[in-house]
């Protein structure tokens, strides 16, 4: 029910190119960080990756998460979904690395991670060695660091190469359209920032989720070992599963817009204000409003109009988001 992602290997940190970047679907890299130190301490033993982390170390407070071992390093929801199964802290980044090495042996173990974490904060000097160089991208490059864990299924709104430097990950993806077989969470109360899947999917309830049988007809996997990387396309929904007890895993996040356009998820709120309660006929008309201005927007959409009068129907630049934000703010705020 499952297919395999496309792979490509003999491609090094320095050999990225623009079409690996930019593809439209999930891509696996064999072997492109292999050369990483910090993969190849991992690969030595967990407890010579942890200690070639804790050489670049300098002190930086992380957030973390701590679950108990009968959530089997599953994040999500308590049983009333009110609440979460797991624990926010805050800690020094030597304890929680002391609390992996601690639990090496135990499985299940209570789940320690660290999660999106800046590495130039968190870990000077770590990228000097242990990098890739994707261009002009303006990239945020992330660390991840735990045992046995996983993430329910979520998308991103960048785009992301994640390069597995210790452990094995299992990766599950689906493309954008499988949306509604995903049966997703709320979306303004989640347990990291992105509504989640809440399909089990080591235990799916096909009788709660029917639908999920569908999505699982597109699902494509991959399971990577340190030094593997995998591109994931913006809004493409992926599972994490990290298998061993040690994994870190490096991503690199960018968009593929300017910086000053604001996320998407902005006009999906205000649409739940403004428009999913109107009458079925105004959101059908709504409807083709967005398509005509939005989706399908093209350079005759405007045509027809001076171009010294266009407003927002004009290309938009950095001034003309800065002052259809200040509108905005100000229409909310009536």
């Amino acid at each position: 029910m499952s297919e395999a992602l496309r792979e490509i290997s003999g491609v090094g940190p320095d050999q990225l190119t623009d079409a690996i970047l930019t593809a439209s679907e999930p891509l696996v890299l064999r072997g492109l960080a292999a050369g990483w130190p910090m993969v190849r301490a991992a690969l030595a033993s967990d407890r010579a990756g942890i200690d070639y982390l804790r050489q670049h170390y300098q002190g930086a407070t992380v957030g973390a998460m701590l679950g108990g071992r009968e959530a089997e390093g599953r994040f999500f929801y308590n049983d009333s979904m009110d609440g979460f199964n797991f624990q926010p802290v805050h800690a020094k980044l030597s304890g929680v690395l002391e609390e992996i090495e601690a639990k090496l042996a135990l499985n299940p173990a209570p789940t320690v991670y660290v999660g999106s974490t800046t590495i130039d904060t968190c870990l000077p000097g770590f990228r000097q060695h242990n990098d890739v160089r994707l261009g002009a991208r303006d990239a945020l490059a992330s660390i991840w660091i735990g045992n046995r864990t996983r993430i329910a299924a979520h998308y991103d709104l960048p785009d992301n190469l994640a390069v597995v430097a210790a452990g094995h990950r299992r990766f599950t993806l689906f493309p954008p359209s499988q949306l509604a077989n995903l049966y997703v969470g709320p979306v303004d109360f989640t347990p990291a920032g992105q509504a989640i899947s809440l399909v089990d999917f080591l235990n799916p309830d096909l009788e709660q989720y029917p639908r999920f049988a569908e999505a699982r007809r597109h699902q494509l996997t991959a399971e990577l070992g340190p030094g593997d990387a995998i591109f994931i396309p913006s809004m493409w929904w992926h599972h994490i599963e990290a298998l061993d007890p040690f994994n870190v895993l490096v991503n690199y996040w960018w968009r593929q817009s300017p910086d000053y356009m604001d996320t998407p998820t902005n006009a999906l709120m205000a649409a739940f204000l403004t428009l999913r309660d109107l009458p079925r006929e105004q959101r059908k008309a709504w409807q083709e409003i967005f398509r005509h201005y939005i989706f399908e927007a093209d350079d005759s959409t405007a045509a027809h109009i001076p171009a010294h009068a266009r407003g927002v129907l004009a290309p938009l630049s950095e001034d003309g988001a800065r002052a259809l934000r200040a509108q905005l703010l100000k229409r909310l705020n009536r």
